[in-house]
This record gives C-alpha cells, sequence and structure tokens, in this order.
C-alpha cells in the first residue's frame, strides 16, 4: 500500500498540481501587491481619496466592516481585468503564431522522395 501511495504522489499529474499550486501561491502576493500599492492608489486618486476599508456599521458589540468587503469586490473586479487582458495578448499572440505556420507553404520535397515518388508511379504503371 505504501509503495502504491508513493507511485500516485510521485506522478507527473499530482507534481504538476504541486508545483502550480505553490507557484499561484508565490503569484498571489504579487498580485496583491500590484494591486494594494500601485493600482487602488490611483484608484483612490481618481475617486478623490475614497478609501472602503474604513466603512462599517456597528450593531450592538458587533462591527461589520462592509467596506472591506466591497474593497475586496473592488480588488478581485481589477485582478480580473487585468488578468483577462493578458490571456487575450496571448491568444492573439499564439493565434498570430499559429496562422503564419499554416501560411508557409509545405517544404519542397528533397530528393529522395522524389525518386521514391518516381518509382511508385512506375510501380502502379505495370
Amino acid at each position: 500500500m505504501l509503495k502504491e501511495f508513493r507511485d500516485f504522489a510521485m506522478r507527473g499529474n499530482v507534481l504538476d498540481l504541486a508545483i502550480g499550486f505553490v507557484m499561484g501561491a508565490a503569484f498571489t502576493a504579487i498580485v496583491n501587491s500590484m494591486v494594494n500599492d500601485v493600482i487602488m492608489p490611483l484608484v483612490g486618486v481618481v475617486l478623490g481619496g475614497l478609501d472602503f476599508t474604513g466603512l462599517a456599521i456597528t450593531v450592538g458589540s458587533a462591527s461589520i466592516t462592509y467596506g472591506n468587503f466591497i474593497q475586496a469586490i473592488i480588488n478581485f473586479l481589477i485582478i480580473a481585468f487585468v488578468l483577462f487582458l493578458i490571456v487575450r495578448s496571448v491568444n492573439k499572440l499564439t493565434e498570430s503564431q499559429a496562422t503564419e505556420e499554416e501560411a508557409a507553404p509545405p517544404p519542397e520535397p528533397t530528393a529522395e522522395e522524389k525518386l521514391l515518388t518516381e518509382i511508385r508511379d512506375l510501380l502502379k504503371e505495370k
């Protein structure tokens, strides 16, 4: 059973998933920094310095910080839009490369291929 588990854990798909997960976690820090340190200050300037994180309602002894929720929604929309632009650019790049490959004429047969074709045609005639 231990050998089967080791084989399962070391299978390519599981390792690829683990690597993707770790890379995603590392990328999350970069994206969060970009949103919080670069984009949101600019959005704050455009919106006149409005900061949603301070918005809250106190109900009894509980504080409902709905501003954090609004900020999370705005962060999500910004991240989703930036990722959309990145994926769109990559798709256009791969499409243009694919059309260039399709547009290229097939290579001319080599001398050996031409000779083999002639032999094949002669054999068909007999």
